[in-house]
This record gives C-alpha cells, structure tokens and sequence, in this order.
C-alpha cells in the first residue's frame, strides 16, 4: 500500500536503481541517484520547512529538467509539496502567485537566479545545484516520512482566475497515487515504454507523465519548450529518444501536424497517443492517424481540479470531422455525472447538464482561498445523509447513445443569441472541418450581439462563409470572420480567448 509519492521512487529504485528515470537534452538521471538527490534536498530543505502544525509550499522558478525533477521530489521528501512557477509569465504574475502562496523558500537553477531575485519576495531564493552540495540524514528523513499522511498537499498549480488572481489548486498524494495506479493500468504503461514528457511542469499534464515514470520504472524523456516552435528539431527528438507514449496537450499535437511535423520525421516507435485540454480537430487527428496508424488514440477529459482526468475514450472507429470524440468513461473509482440548473440528474441521452465529479480524485480546493473554493467544491445535492464532496466543473455535457459522455462547451461558451441557445463550440468544429481551416475560436459579443470567428489556415473568408451557409442554420453563421496567422495560446497551451478579444476589440476601434 502506498501513502506518499516517494513510495513509487523507492519501488522503481530497488527495482531498476540504474535505469534512467528523467531525461533532457544536457542528460539524464537514474532512479537510485534521483533518490539519493531528493534525500540530499530534502535533508538542506527539512529545517527550512519545519512546521509541526502544517506542511510547507516550496516554490521553483526555472524550467522542467532532471535537476528541477530532484528538487520537486526533495520538496517532498522534507514533507513539503511542489509549486512550479514559469519563469516566462509576466513578472507581476508571478508575484500575486507567490503573495498567495508564501513559499518559506523560492528554488531556481543557474539560469534563473538572478531573474528571481529581482522579484518582490522577501523569502530565501536558493539555487538546487547548491543544496545538492550537502548529505543527506536517513534518520531525520526516516522522521519526517513517518508523520506524513496521504492527505498531505503534494503541489499547488495555479490556473487562471476569472478576478485576475491566478488561483492554487491544491493535490493531496493520495489522489495522484490513486490516478495514477489507475492510469498507468488501463493504458498499459510499462518498465520498458519512454515517455515524452510535452507539458511544462506547472501544468497537471505532466503529473501524468512524471509519476507514470516513477510508478512504473519507465523513462520520461523532458522536451524543452522552444522544441514547440521547430518542428523539425521536435520530431528529431522524439525519434532519436525512440520515444513510446506521448501524453499532450491538443494544442501540441495540432502543431506538429499543421506545420507537417510528421511528414519531415514519423517517430515509428509512438504506440500510443493521450490528448487532453481542448477539443481534438478531427482533421488534426487524421493527420496522426495516417502516420501512425497503428498507434492506440486516447481521447482524456477533466480539469486540474480533479486530478488530471476524470474520464478516458479509446478510440476505436473513425470520426467524422464534424463529429465530436466523446469524453468517454469514467476512471474506476470517480463518480461523474451532470446535473441540471435545478440540481437534478441528467440521464436521459442528449440532454445537457453540468460535468460534476466526486471521489478521491479531488483536489483539496483552493490554496488560501476558502471563498473560491466553497463556489466551485461541495456538498453534492443529490446525497442529502452524509458529506461527499462534488466539483463542479463548470462544462456542460451529454450522454451519446451508448451512454459515453460527450464534452459540449464551457458553461460560459454557451449563449443566447436571436433566441436561440448555441453552443460555440459547434460553430468551431464545423469550421474545423472545412478545408483550409486548421484551428478555430468563437467569441460572442454580447453588447453589439454578434458571433466572431477566428480561424487560421489558407481559407478564403467568403468562401469559408459560403461553405458554412450549408452546414450552419442562418442563427448560427459568425457575423465576421477574422483569419489569424497563428492562434494564440495561453501558457498551458490552450487557445486564449482573452487575447482574441483584445484583437477583436482592436478591429472594431479601427
């Protein structure tokens, strides 16, 4: 039975202590030497966090790498949890994280000190290169260990808030040891698979990814981020590492085929392809689909709040590229369902209700922030005899025919527009299936009441009008149509929407 997270270290080191763990371009750590740095870390970490009524955040400022990965492990270790801040985000960002957070120390690397010294932080900025200069005490850690519970936090990542202030969501080790025994199970992710390693590790994608590897003894193989901008060098990477399994966002995957990734260089070894965060274009997925065709496609579903995902769809026929890949099934052990906006099931197949989860899997709530956390967790109002915590995902959903759960929009995607209730996210896949179009985003300007339409790809817009005329009923054809040379993304990867507003609000001033 494992409680912490560091069981699964010390499994694969007694297993494969001379098998590498994490990789990246300057090299590679094995899993006995990760441990021996993680209880060197932690030992230099212990006095530092010592607090006998909680556990301590440490936060890290500096991009994923092997050292990164020994330093989140040594937060751990001296029973503390993880928050990675990207040092790329604006500076003021940055600091309303750590206004929220209150590290008792900020970790960085060579690169990065300077930079986060600079910031408005009054606690201790340390590199990790110098905590490795230590050794580590058995005995203490041995302490440490046996206090720890699996409801202790093991990171907080900060997603976007709708009041500006970036919010924490808090992961316990028992939800992520759950997860993942689950995960690596149903997918069959083995000691010998390797694992590319997309998602930055401020973003609950790559738990899937670091914790598969330390759970099952395989390797992950870190890809830097400026590999997402040269395809080329991406796909010679991918190749040359005879990586296995990739677990990415969509945003990643629709890159690598609209800048014809795959035709430069096919990494023949990828077995398996995992894809989260937004809707796959389905014209995005063919493309992977045509060269690699023998790969197993898994469609994942679920916000940060409940541990990475809460359900999972292996895809087994062909989809139209209109169609939408249903979310799928629940993970064993996560109760999802919807609810309507008086609080009643939905069952019925083809009505529409919100995503709500409860079970293991869900997040401890907000870090510091018990007003936002008691709107978003809950006492599910279907059980009125004992507590059982439920999240409210804020998506809306619906079961298909054979009883999958089909992702619809964003509760706040979906308008009321000349009487109608339209989902945005049906105006964007139709446009996604069109020729010519790569990605798409649909705005509603709800004080001039008119749908905006951002598009990339070679599409001519009166003719991508014309052609939407046939699919679309006259309620839902965009008012304008706006082509963009390339969509922009938010830092997680998803499409955002906050920018495209400003570029619409920038053309209606000219």
């Amino acid at each position: 039975m494992m409680y912490n997270i560091l069981d699964m270290l010390d499994r694969s080191a007694e297993r494969y202590p001379d098998r590498i763990a994490f990789g990246d371009p300057d090299g590679e750590v094995a899993f006995a030497q990760l441990r021996e740095q993680a209880a060197v870390i932690g030992t230099a970490l212990a006095a530092k966090l010592h607090d006998a009524a909680v556990c301590r955040p440490v936060g890290f400022y500096l991009e994923k790498s092997c050292l990164a990965m020994a330093g989140m492990l040594g937060a751990v270790a001296a029973r503390g949890f993880y928050s990675v801040l990207d040092p790329r985000q604006p500076q003021a960002r940055t600091e309303k994280i750590l206004e929220t957070l209150r590290p008792a120390v900020l970790l960085t690397d060579d690169i990065h000190y300077d930079k986060a010294k600079e910031l408005q932080y009054d606690g201790e900025v340390c590199r990790i290169g110098d905590l490795l200069k230590g050794s580590a005490d058995p005995a203490l850690l041995a302490a440490i260990r046996a206090a720890a519970v699996d409801t202790d936090p093991l990171y907080v990542n900060f997603t976007s808030g709708s009041t500006g202030t970036p919010k924490g969501v808090v992961v316990c080790h028992r939800s992520v040891i759950e997860f993942i025994d689950h995960f690596t199970a149903i997918f069959g992710i083995r000691s010998d698979d390797i694992l590319a390693n997309q998602a930055p590790f401020d973003f609950d994608v790559s738990v899937k990814d670091i914790y598969s590897g330390l759970y099952t003894g395989a390797r992950v193989q870190l890809i830097p981020r400026e590999y997402f901008v040269a395809p080329g060098k991406l796909m010679d990477y991918l190749a040359d590492n005879h990586v296995t399994v990739l677990v990415w966002a969509v945003s990643a995957m629709c890159f690598v085929s609209i800048m014809n990734g795959l035709d430069y260089r096919t990494p023949q070894t990828v077995r398996m392809v995992m894809f989260s965060g937004e809707v796959m274009p389905v014209r995005q997925l063919k493309i992977w689909q045509k060269y690699l065709p023998d790969a197993v496609y898994v469609n994942l579903y679920g916000p940060t709040e409940i541990t990475c995902n809460c359900s999972y769809y292996i895809l087994d026929r062909p989809f139209g590229d209109a169609e939408a890949i249903p979310a799928g099934r629940p993970f064993p052990n996560e109760k999802v369902f919807l609810l309507d906006e008086e609080n009643r099931e939905v069952t019925e197949s083809g009505k529409q209700g919100e995503i709500c989860v409860c079970g293991t899997a869900l997040a401890l709530g907000y870090y510091g922030d018990p007003e936002r956390t008691a709107q978003a967790f809950m006492q599910n109002p279907l059980n009125p005899y004992y507590n059982e915590m439920m999240y409210r995902t804020g998506d809306i959903g619906k079961y298909d025919e054979d009883g999958l759960l089909v992702y619809v929009s964003r509760k706040d995607f979906q308008i009321k527009y000349m009487g109608h209730r339209i989902e945005l996210g049906e105006i964007e896949s139709n446009a996604m299936a069109r020729d010519g179009v790569t990605r798409a985003c649909c705005l509603y300007d709800a004080e001039k009441k008119r749908l905006i339409l951002f598009y990339t790809g070679n599409r001519d817009k009166a003719e991508l009008m014309k052609e939407l005329r046939t699919v679309l009923p006259q309620f839902m054809l965009p008012n304008r149509l706006l082509p963009l040379e390339e969509m922009p993304m938010t830092k997680n990867g998803k499409i955002d929407r906050a920018r495209l507003t400003e570029i619409y609000q920038e053309t209606v001033r000219l």
